[in-house]
């Protein structure tokens, strides 16, 4: 009797909810090899060279085994072609400032709400194969993250892990950990680096003493730091030997740019806010003035590379969010609401958002020109309207539209980030005996940039995922998870 009861006992435990197994992940890929070429297809390759086109690319396994001219690439028996004709092909976008999260559609202080079903796939379906994430604040989900897409169990880029935000007090954002003194920062990095984090983030209030223990700590552990910081300027940062910067000085305030910022705070005086500072230094600070050309070149000579986070910084009348392709039909249908709510609710600070945007568009071409490493993120953040990969494509628009030529914008975007994180040898490029991490685009990018909001297939790893249909199964759910 009993060993008859045993096999449906164990049968009643495999149908409890506990015991119920994951719903299986519907499969996106489109190109499985693993020989596949594309012909008749334009280059635009990462480095900054002219677009070629008439090439032929092929991928073999997980490598990119050749690209030349039509008719001078062999291709082995078995091999897929795909034609290219009319189409454009880039390098997989390799985003320096991305988040698992997004601000929450409610009134009341920046809360994050994290993105852990839609943002990875977002973030592959619009081309980024590679993402470092700009600041945690889940960060045993991001942990989980990371090893679900690499186990092959979740759809997203590869992950190159960033600390929770390392803030001073009072934190600017109530979820965050405020640090306690410089001893608590390189506790909290040894700590991060001891899980396998291996970058870290500085945030706006966080003092010279914590922050100069933070890039001792994390150099220590061969991790790179990068900051959104005010309380610090930026030329005494570098000095101090941080690696990386984000925004620019008109969009994470510069504080040395204020000569009436208190020292040590981002504020003019203790318990005030960070908005008198910010707006000092976006109306009386021109991008060309003696002090911003000494802290570029301050910058250039510590090696400190600067991230373009440009879509973050649209606002008032731009941009239209109507015409975002995809942006209504991934949010949520309340979420998109309040979205267009709360972006209309900033028209009336058009002009300054504006000249915001102006002046953080010169600044980078400044610190370009003078020999610094721009790379770029979306950073889907500010009111909300940025969302992931979609803001890394926007990103690309705005570079272009700052003055940056198409094959500049696409190596801010994934070369330079390669370079940075020293996976340059790897990917960010399409060179020959490279990792198949490409972007195949509706289009041709080189005389349309709105091509880059229109991928057809992102290669990772040799391995074609389908944009459209990710996009399609995502439909309504952004803003809930």
């Amino acid at each position: 009797m009993i060993r008859k009861i045993l096999p449906l006992f164990a049968c009643l435990l495999c149908a409890l909810p506990g015991r119920a197994q994951p719903p299986q992940q519907p499969d996106f890929v489109r190109e499985r090899g693993p020989l596949v070429a594309i012909e008749h297809v334009t280059v635009i390759d990462g480095t900054g060279a002219a677009p070629r086109a008439g090439q032929t690319l092929l991928i073999d396994h997980d490598r990119i085994a050749a690209i030349g001219a039509d008719g001078t690439v062999r291709l082995p028996e078995g091999t897929r072609a795909i034609d290219g004709t009319g189409k454009t092909v880039i390098p997989g976008l390799v985003g320096m400032h991305e988040h698992m999260f997004r601000p929450a559609s409610i009134d009341g202080p920046f809360i994050a709400n994290e993105m852990f079903v839609t943002f990875p796939q977002l973030y592959l379906a619009s081309g980024v194969t590679t993402a470092r994430t700009g600041g945690s604040t889940d960060p045993y989900g991001d942990l989980g993250i990371r090893r679900e897409i690499e186990a092959g169990r979740m759809v997203g880029p590869d992950v190159d892990l960033t600390t929770p935000y390392l803030e001073g007090a009072p934190p600017a954002i109530p979820q965050l950990y405020p640090l306690r003194d410089p001893e608590d920062a390189r506790a909290l990095v040894s700590y991060w680096a001891s899980l396998g984090f291996t970058s870290a983030k500085a945030y706006m209030n966080i003092s010279p003493a914590e922050l100069a223990a933070a890039i001792d700590e994390a150099h220590r552990h061969n991790m790179k730091i990068t900051g959104h910081i005010c309380s610090v300027g930026y030329e005494e940062a570098a000095r101090l030997g941080i690696d990386n910067l984000e925004h620019g000085p008109f969009g994470a305030p510069d504080g040395e740019l204020d000569a009436e910022r208190a020292p040590g705070l981002c504020a003019h005086g203790p318990g005030q806010s960070a908005g008198p500072v910010i707006r000092n230094i976006v109306q009386n600070v021109a991008p060309d003035s003696p002090e911003v050309t000494r802290m570029i070149r301050t910058l250039v000579e510590h090696r400190v590379a600067i991230t373009s986070t440009l879509a973050v910084f649209e606002g008032g009348d731009r941009p239209n969010l109507e015409a975002t392709p995809h942006l209504r039909e991934l949010l949520h249908p309340a979420v998109w609401e309040w979205e267009v709510s709360r972006h209309a609710a900033q028209a009336p600070a058009a002009a300054f958002l504006d000249l915001r945007l102006r002046k953080e568009m010169a600044f980078e071409r400044a610190f370009v020109a003078a020999g610094g490493l721009l790379m770029a993120g979306a950073d889907p953040t500010g009111d909300g309207h940025v969302i992931a990969g979609l803001g890394d494509q926007r990103n690309i628009e705005l570079l272009h539209e700052a003055g940056f030529s198409v094959a500049e914008a696409i190596r801010i975007a994934t070369l330079n980030g390669g370079t940075y994180l020293g996976i340059a040898n790897e990917t960010g490029s399409l060179e020959a005996g490279k990792r198949a991490d490409l972007v195949l685009l509706d289009g041709d990018l080189a005389s349309d940039i709105t091509a880059i909001t229109r991928p057809i297939i992102v290669f990772k790893h040799g391995l074609g995922y389908d944009s459209q249909a990710i996009y399609a199964s995502l439909a309504g759910q952004v803003g809930l998870h």
